[in-house]
């Protein structure tokens, strides 16, 4: 079959531009390599919607970042994706530091950032006890959200208003043709299309390659994280962040709350060779862990319940470090090819607004008509069922017993929570996917409890083998076979 448009990357990015395209009457696929949507770069992150303090004025990345992050409460809205506005302390130690925060907010005001304020040690005091500085820079516009969360709801969004996503799929070729391209992906298909839209991150410089767009290099840059229990929810009312260092290729160590009640603490700042390297390391864990105890006092080592890593896709090499603009552009040398590198942070929070640049670059290229029956709202009950009003639980019980099984003893998850989740509109059945639609898996006991009852009902409800279980590719299986007949 032959599409108007193809986006290559089911990212936050990619599934943005899904949504927003979707609005018109246009054939649009979306390849994703991964058996699921946002499984990259887009969930292995802070979560933070940041303001736009830290980006040159004038560049892409200030543009889209501000303009992202008021357009995100109506588009969580919309999706029905929690997130919040808690704000943040960028805080000084010294008066070199202090001066970077001056810096800081002259940069943020020019970018148009909102409520930018330079603030004493007593005031830094009362919006979060404990925290030691000279100086601060508060940034009220700075919130939180669930980068999965997101990623998925603007994927279902764009599908329900007719994008196909073709997942597990990988891209290995592209042919520039007389109108339009020709894609082979594995294992040996060809698939038209008009246009091609690449968002795939950190393989976006592989995809410009082979479209004939060639010269640009991605660097992988590590970070990672430690996750905290639930426990010291309300011990961080606002984010904190130290001054970043001249030259660095990140913000620095900091904590992190969460929309679901974790923190996290981190990320470290390391480029390495490889490209799906998501290891954690002694070395930096030590040293997180250290921060963490520093910055939170009532930490104990049980509250240390899991580590993750993700990956910057970098444009400058590890000698140069900093941060290098977004690259958005529609190749004229490539006609029909749409060209998205190095979209790196605050990419989760520019997403909508880069959508609406790709949107515009593809209007200069084609017609676009809206369509008269977009719909823009998600449907359908996605919260948690254990954050309702209890009468609104018994309510939901009566209609459904299986809102009555607790599943997930450590998030409060349903088994009606469990079945949405393996039921969900893009049909991903790894144990990943069911754990971003419905947070079983992410307690403290790390799916000791309820993963064992998570395999019992893909088996007696929809049939499983045991080699049908996998955890986030086919590269990761969960079982070799049957123990007994």
């Amino acid at each position: 079959m032959k599409y108007d448009v193809i986006i290559i990357g089911g990212g936050v990015v990619g599934c943005a531009i899904a949504r927003e395209l979707s609005r018109y009457q246009l054939d649009i696929l979306l390849i994703e390599k991964e058996m699921d949507v946002g499984l990259g770069t887009s969930s292995r992150n802070s979560g933070v919607l940041h303001s736009g303090i830290h980006y040159k004025p004038g560049t892409i990345r200030a543009e889209t970042d501000v303009k992202g992050n008021a357009m995100m409460a109506g588009l969580c809205k919309d999706l029905k994706v929690k997130y919040e506005y808690l704000g943040k302390l960028t805080v000084a130690q010294n008066a070199d530091e202090v001066k970077t925060l001056h810096h800081l907010k002259e940069q943020g005001e020019a970018n148009g950032v909102p409520g930018l304020e330079i603030i004493d040690s007593d005031k830094m005091q009362k919006l979060q006890p404990g925290v030691t500085g000279i100086k601060a820079l508060h940034s009220p516009s700075t919130g939180i959200i669930s980068p999965y969360g997101l990623t998925i709801a603007l994927a279902e969004n764009a599908m329900t208003n007719g994008v196909e996503f073709s997942l597990g799929t990988e891209v290995t070729g592209i042919q520039k043709g007389q109108i339009g391209f020709t894609l082979t992906v594995a294992p040996r298909k060809t698939i038209q299309t008009r246009f091609i839209i690449n968002a795939a991150g950190l393989f976006s410089a592989k995809v410009a390659d082979m479209a004939g767009a060639g010269g640009y290099r991605i660097y992988p840059c590590r970070g990672e994280y430690y996750i905290l229990d639930k426990r010291l929810k309300g011990a961080l009312s606002i984010l904190v962040y130290p001054v970043p260092g001249h030259g660095s290729s990140g913000l620095g160590i900091h904590l992190t709350n969460t929309v679901d009640g974790n923190i996290l603490i981190g990320p470290s700042n390391e480029y390495i060779d490889e490209f799906q390297d998501l290891a954690t390391t002694a070395e930096v864990m030590r040293k997180l862990k250290k921060e963490g105890f520093e910055l939170l006092p009532q930490l104990s080592q049980s509250d240390f319940i899991r580590t993750f890593s993700g990956l910057r896709p970098k444009q400058n090499p590890p000698e140069i470090g900093g941060f290098k603009d977004f690259v958005i552009e529609s190749r004229k040398d490539v006609k029909g090819f749409i060209n998205l590198v190095g979209i790196e942070s605050p990419g989760l929070t520019a997403a909508p607004a880069i959508a609406l640049k790709v949107k515009d670059l593809l209007a200069e290229l084609t017609s676009l008509n809206e369509k008269p029956d977009f719909t823009g709202e998600r449907s359908g009950f996605t919260g948690h069922f254990c954050e309702l009003p209890k009468e609104q639980r018994a309510d939901m019980i009566a209609r459904d017993p299986d809102y009555g099984e607790i599943i997930c003893r450590c998030e409060q998850i349903t088994k009606k929570e469990i079945l949405d989740a393996i039921h969900n509109p893009l049909g991903a059945r790894i144990l990943v996917g069911i754990k971003n639609r419905s947070r079983a898996m992410m307690g403290r006991c790390q799916g000791g409890f309820c993963m064992p009852r998570i395999v019992r009902i893909l088996e007696r409800e929809f049939g499983y083998s045991p080699e049908d279980y996998l955890l986030k590719s086919a590269e990761s299986p969960l079982f070799s076979g049957w123990m007994r007949g």
